[in-house]
């Protein structure tokens, strides 16, 4: 055995523990609102001053900026005293900036408290849907997507598609699948108030937050579905269809795009918004240099979903490449499939007709 081999595999190994750990101290310092202070200090922080803002006991805020600056995360002077980047704070705690990433971190307890139902999943091919993840895992997959959503939807997205933002305005009946906790569908139908909206969706805990949603923006051109109880149109109603980072997470990812085309009008439009992938693993893992973030997130989080049923089809987190896409929307009704110029860090957007 080669010594030196030895030791960079146990400093490989170990630096994932390191990630791991320090994805634990970056949910503590959103959940416990440490970065909102450092953001909102007009200079450095000590410790102390840093605990004094947040209400919280110096020691342990110490401890935890020891951790966040040695991993680069803040930044520290030979003071001590501590800070947070303009780069940082918008991903770490600004909510309106389109790159803000706490919604994962947000969720990591749940989902790695699913490792103790792994094993049984393992042996038997079940998986777990998200709703086992409880409300917190609803939330996190809010605070993930909508913030760009916020940004980009109506101004960047929509106007890419064939005359969607002529039918929106004119009035059309649009129905987002896999709605979650509703902000897409809300910003939507607040830009265009001639219109009426659906959502559905099969989490509870997503529908309860839509419903609060709904409530607080005093909305009446849209409402929420459990498909289940109210099924997706089936008489060609639906002028526009949108499905945003759902269907590579679910069981029948390819009955589903049959109820999409049964669903839309024949002149409508389906807006398909899902993880960038490779054809391959070994394309995605040389290409992608979050592959194994993504392939682990699918056993812990997509794939599991996405095979919570016996018969589920198990896509996972980077199941769906564009070709795949278009061969399932193909083979269920649609004739034409093209991939939208739009820059998204992990998605792909296609605009797919009947």
């Amino acid at each position: 055995m080669d010594p030196d081999k030895l030791k960079l595999f146990s400093f490989l190994v170990f630096s994932k523990l390191e990630g791991a750990v320090t994805s634990g101290m970056i949910h503590l310092g959103d959940n416990l609102g440490l970065y909102t202070a450092l953001r909102d200090a007009p200079t450095s922080l000590s410790s102390h001053e840093l605990a004094e803002r947040t209400g919280l006991h110096e020691r342990w805020v110490r401890e935890w900026a020891y951790n966040q600056a040695s991993a680069r995360i803040i930044d520290c002077d030979d003071n001590e005293r501590f800070s947070i980047g303009e780069e940082a704070a918008a991903v770490l705690a600004n909510p309106d900036h389109p790159a803000y990433g706490m919604g994962m971190f947000h969720r990591l307890p749940r989902t790695m408290e699913s490792l103790r139902a792994m094993p049984e999943s393992f042996r038997t091919g079940i998986g777990h849907n998200y709703d086992s993840h409880g409300p917190e895992g609803a939330v996190g997959i809010e605070r993930s997507f909508e913030p760009w959503s916020r940004a980009h939807l109506v101004p960047t997205v929509l106007p890419v598609l064939s005359d969607v933002v002529n039918k929106l305005e004119s009035g059309c009946l649009v129905a987002d699948i896999g709605c979650g906790a509703g902000g897409a569908l809300l910003r939507m139908a607040q830009q265009f108030p001639r219109s009426a909206f659906l959502g559905y969706d099969i989490s509870h805990y997503a529908l309860g937050r839509a419903a609060e949603k709904l409530d607080e923006s005093g909305l009446n051109n849209a409402h929420f579905h459990d498909p289940r109880d109210t099924p997706l149109p089936v008489d060609g109603t639906v002028d526009f269809v949108t499905t945003f980072d759902c269907i590579h997470d679910m069981t029948h990812p390819f009955e589903m795009m049959q109820s999409i085309r049964r669903a839309i009008r024949d002149d409508g439009t389906w807006l398909l918004v899902d993880i960038k992938a490779h054809d391959t693993f070994a394309l995605n893992a040389a290409k992608n240099p979050m592959a194994s973030l993504m392939y682990g997130i699918s056993v812990l989080s997509c794939m599991s979903s996405a095979m919570s049923t016996p018969d589920g089809a198990g896509l996972g987190t980077l199941g769906l490449p564009g070709s795949k896409a278009e061969d399932l929307a193909r083979a269920a009704g649609f004739t034409r499939f093209a991939q939208l110029e739009i820059d998204h860090p992990v998605n792909a957007f296609y605009e797919i007709r009947p």
